[in-house]
Order: structure tokens, then sequence, then C-alpha cells
């Protein structure tokens, strides 16, 4: 009997000089939140957070999307609050990690991938960047993600986003708050922020975090129960089942007019 070969990380882990990065890496659903992907990122994450010499983790991707958001193939059946809650765990990891986060991106960012990107400390996006907030096209609302993201975004620019699910880009991310920096060249701007980040003490950057954390880490104390109930009901409900056929047939959903 021959051994089955062991399966490929969806989510890369390296060290060097201080830095640990956490490379997504699952191009068959582009990057979307399934429970293997999320798990191993917890794992990057965990790992990274005992590490004496690490001082910052980089989260980043391969291929053209950072993250396309829920793994819709595994948001039907079973538990309905399994899903938002894993992205919920996942979020709130990234933000009670003592390293810094610093996300780094150069492609497409869709629903559930914009609270990974709100639970980060820094974002840096390239010019390939592209944002949007899917969920009102597939009959959802961006409900567990609004933890993280609401604390940091304009509420104007939050009200033209959610509502449209238009997609925009670097620049408008930027001056909503999505991102911290719109970069022509997004590994030059790490450069310098690295460099800055081996000078600090591992205490100092812990005790940083938290206090720049606090305001969001309260959201999940108050909000999170009551978004995964609010979550869990649209996926189960008829137009939201009408949206995800749609979209996995490629096709308008039936509420759509020209």
């Amino acid at each position: 009997m021959t051994a089955q070969e062991p399966q490929q990380p969806l989510v890369r882990h390296a060290v060097e000089r201080g830095v640990a990065t956490l490379t997504l890496d699952s191009p068959a659903n582009r990057n979307a939140l399934s429970s293997r992907l999320v798990a191993e990122l917890e794992q990057g994450l965990a790992d990274a957070a005992k590490d004496p010499a690490v001082r910052v983790v980089v989260l980043t991707h391969t291929g053209g999307t950072f993250c396309a958001g829920a793994d819709l193939s595994e948001a039907t059946g079973g538990d309905p609050t399994a899903n938002p809650r894993r992205l919920v765990t996942a979020m709130r990891s990234v933000l009670e990690s003592p390293k810094p986060v610093i996300a780094l991106m150069d492609g497409h960012v869709r629903a559930g991938g914009l609270g990974l990107l709100g639970a980060c400390d820094i974002v840096l996006a390239g010019p390939a960047s592209t944002f949007a907030f899917t969920e009102v096209r597939l009959g959802l609302a961006p409900a567990v993600i609004s933890l993280p993201l609401l604390p940091r975004l304009d509420p104007r620019g939050a009200s033209r986003w959610y509502l449209t699910g238009s997609v925009f880009h670097a620049a408008e991310a930027q001056r909503i708050g999505l991102i911290t920096e719109a970069c022509e060249d997004p590994k030059e701007a790490l450069g310098g922020l690295l460099e800055a980040f081996r000078k600090a003490s591992p205490q100092g950057l812990a005790e940083t975090k938290r206090l720049v954390s606090a305001e969001v880490l309260r959201s999940f104390e108050r909000d999170g129960e009551s978004m995964v109930a609010q979550s869990a009901l649209l996926f189960g409900s008829e137009e939201a089942r009408e949206g995800m056929l749609s979209f996995l047939e490629r096709r308008p959903a039936a509420w759509a007019s020209e």
C-alpha cells in the first residue's frame, strides 16, 4: 500500500531576520477562507507569537487575489454558525497576536478577506489591489467583518461601499481607512517598516499593540455573538441560497435587473 503524500500547506510559514511571513497559497479557490486555510493561519500566528526571535508578522499572498472571502463550497449544510464563527476566530487571532501584523498585498480582496485586513495593524496595498464588499449582491450583509472594520472606517465610506458592493481601488481604500497606505511598490514600503520593528522591544510592541487594538477588540466582546447569529440567519435564507448559487453558476441572481 502506497503511503499517502502529505498535503501541501495552504499557508506557508517562513522566519527570517525577526520577520515571520505567512503566505496564503490556495490558488484553487483564490485563497478563500476554507476551514483548513483558517486553521493553518491560526497555527502560523500562534507559532510566531511563541517565537522570541519574531518581532513582526507579514501576512501576504500568492497569485492575483489576496483573499476571495468565505469558501462558499463550505457555506451550506451543517452548523450555520460554523463559517462566521471561524472567521471571527481568525480575525481575533490576528488582533490578539502580541506581534504586530502587516498585510502586504497587491491583488483582489473581497468580502471576508476584508475582515482579515481590518484585523491587521498595518495594511500596504499595491496598484493591482481592488476591494469590494460583495455580500449585498449575494443576499448577505458584511456582519462579522464589521467587528474590526467599522471601528476603523470612515462612516460615509462604509455606507458607500457596503451598500453598493461595487469595486474600488487602493487610493479610496486608504481614504476611508481600510488600508494604511496605497503604494506603487508595497515591498519597498515594507522594508522601511521592518527596519523600524527590528529596533523595537518585544514588550514595547506587545503593550503598544494592546493599546491600539483595545477599541476594536471591544467590538468583538460587545457584538461578536450577535453578528455570528445574524450571519448564520442570512446564510440560511432563500435569498442567500439563490445568491450563492448564482455566483457559483456564474449567472445573474434572480433579483438582478437591467
